[in-house]
């Protein structure tokens, strides 16, 4: 069992910078691969934005958020953050952390087991 608690998101202007947080609980997170993914309103699926592996590090990203958006983590606290910049309109959307044993499919929210309640991120123009 995995538990999962987002934090950070907010009401921010076009070109602003937010930070998302991820705590994981559990006896075995890092096993698991942990992604952020997001969805925005009127939409139904969850689009991946980053993932990474506990175990290996390192980081995967959306080509929509690559050379803005930068995930790490801190394995003392069991945290991954999120680090948004030059934040869009486009970006406005709930962002949900996830965990799944499916690392080679860490794109895929519907490989993911566990997730977080989510945190909204609204991007004004």
């Amino acid at each position: 069992q995995v538990q999962l608690v987002e934090s950070g998101g907010g009401l921010v202007q076009a070109g602003d910078s937010l930070r998302l947080s991820c705590v994981a609980s559990g006896r075995t997170v890092g096993r698991y691969a942990m992604g952020w993914f997001r969805q925005a309103p009127g939409k139904e699926e969850r689009e991946f934005v980053a993932a990474t592996r506990w175990s290996v590090g390192g980081a995967s990203y959306a080509d929509s958020v690559k050379g803005r958006f930068t995930l790490s983590r801190d394995d003392a606290k069991n945290t991954v953050y999120l680090q948004m910049n030059s934040l869009k309109a486009e970006d406005t959307a709930v962002y949900h952390c996830g965990a799944t044993l499916a690392y080679y499919a860490y794109a895929d929210s519907a490989r993911y087991t566990y997730w977080g309640q989510g945190t909204q991120v609204t991007v004004s123009s």
